[in-house]
């Protein structure tokens, strides 16, 4: 499987000529950076493409410029690929952004191949399934999911055996467990602490946290394999079953076994921020947030257009499921005002888009893996970044500043570990236990 995106990228010492960029921030601000990356099946490229231009004009890797990734489906498989650690360099990136280029690319036929039953099954839905009562077309619709394995293999290729808990920096991988009777300990007790008894469905935060706020919540990591955790974030209804695992949470005697689908469900920064993101933003540092996009979708309707399609017709996919795409797009809009004056000019949003020209606009199918489509998808994000061009030079000044205070972080933490050790070397046995001992006794 190494073929597939030219293997994982030969690790380098952070660019020692790469100019230090002045903060844009106020003097002594210490920021922390997140990323979110949208869902969205194959216009996953979209995100990796603007990935791998950040990564080509800074000289350096997404991990280490940011502090914590989030985001569900093809988000999600972005995100931990990028911060699974090198097997021979452990605190290295196995993968650049431009991995993941070659990964849609090359992927993209085996995990979405040509769907030859598009066409009948959009024209079986027209007709509100009235007029074909067949035993096979019913099964079609039954079991229309594409082939899970080749996904699995894709992702068992880039995360092997790798725990969530492993990941070079915070990770956020958000997915809905559809067995509400299959809940944690923790989670029940926190159900019952609220008084909320709802044995339905609920929303899954996998999560691995290295800012260390709020206290001890580093420590509080779910056992759950990096592969589980994407997989069932990818299972988007109507294109791929559920996933089903075993997922540990800290202060639970047993796993617990979960059935989850697309984190899709959560395909929206707003949710990301209140929801998982914001408790865990230290009180000394501001939070920047960049958002990337894989291409806007929601479109207007005339009242004579919605009027016209009926009880049935807007749920229908011929008519671009209007109803369905008002509850993924609706929760956005009521927040975002409210969370773009929360954030105000620390958040930066990368999208656009791909309803406007049918004639060159990518398609808003997140299962066309064509050749057109993909050559679209980068001729889109080309476009992105030629009209938000000072925005772009504007986020790489901020990340190759962040990507400096780390290094300053991480040498204060060395000095001060190697001046402990070293004065321990020096003492004899007799007053190291003195230090000891009075250590203990100051605690």
């Amino acid at each position: 499987m190494r073929g597939l995106y030219d293997g994982p990228e030969s690790p380098r010492s952070l660019p020692p000529t790469l100019p230090r960029i002045v903060t844009m921030s106020p003097p002594g601000q210490n920021n922390m950076i997140a990323l979110f990356n949208y869902g969205g099946g194959m216009r996953g490229l979209i995100p990796a493409h603007f990935m791998a231009r950040l990564e080509d004009v800074t000289g350096l890797r997404m991990a280490d410029m940011v502090d914590l990734f989030s985001g569900p489906s093809t988000g999600a498989i972005l995100n931990a690929a990028l911060n699974v650690r090198h097997a021979d360099h452990p605190t290295r990136p196995r993968f650049r952004a431009r991995h993941m280029v070659r990964f849609y690319e090359r992927e993209g036929t085996r995990i979405f191949p040509p769907d030859r039953n598009r066409e009948l099954r959009g024209l079986i839905r027209d007709f509100n399934n009235r007029t074909l009562k067949l035993s096979q077309v019913n099964a079609m619709l039954r079991h229309g999911h594409y082939d899970p394995s080749h996904l699995s293999r894709a992702l068992k290729a880039m995360y092997g055996d790798a725990p969530l808990s492993e990941t070079l920096r915070s990770l956020i991988v958000p997915c809905y467990n559809i067995d509400g009777g299959q809940m944690s300990d923790s989670a029940s007790r926190a159900i019952f602490r609220h008084g909320r008894a709802d044995p339905g469905g609920h929303a899954l935060w996998l999560k691995n946290i290295k800012t260390g706020a709020p206290d001890g919540e580093e420590a509080k990591v779910p056992e759950v394999m990096l592969y589980d955790a994407v997989m069932a974030s990818c299972a988007a209804p109507t294109y791929f079953p559920c996933h089903s695992f075993n997922v540990r949470w800290p202060g639970d005697k047993k796993p617990t076994h979960v059935s989850a689908i697309d984190g899709n469900i959560f395909d929206n920064p707003c949710i990301s921020y209140l929801g998982a993101i914001r408790r865990h933003v230290p009180a000394d540092k501001k939070l920047i947030m960049i958002v990337l996009g894989t291409g806007h979708t929601n479109r207007s309707l005339k009242k004579e257009e919605w009027n016209s399609f009926g009880a049935l017709g807007v749920v229908d996919p011929v008519n671009e499921m209007p109803l369905i795409n008002m509850f993924f797009h609706a929760p956005e809009s009521a927040l975002m005002e409210g969370f773009a004056e929360e954030m105000g000019e620390n958040l930066f949003i990368f999208n656009k888009s791909i309803i406007d020209d049918p004639d060159i606009d990518p398609s808003t199918d997140i299962d066309d893996a064509s050749p057109e489509n993909l050559a679209r998808m980068r001729n889109l994000v080309e476009a992105m970044l030629e009209e938000n061009r000072d925005k772009f030079d504007q986020i790489c000044h901020i990340l190759v500043n962040r990507r400096d205070t780390m290094q300053a972080e991480q040498e204060t933490v060395i000095r001060r570990a190697r001046k402990y050790f070293s004065f321990f070397q020096g003492l004899r046995v007799s007053d190291r236990t003195a230090v000891e001992d009075h250590e203990a006794h100051s605690r």
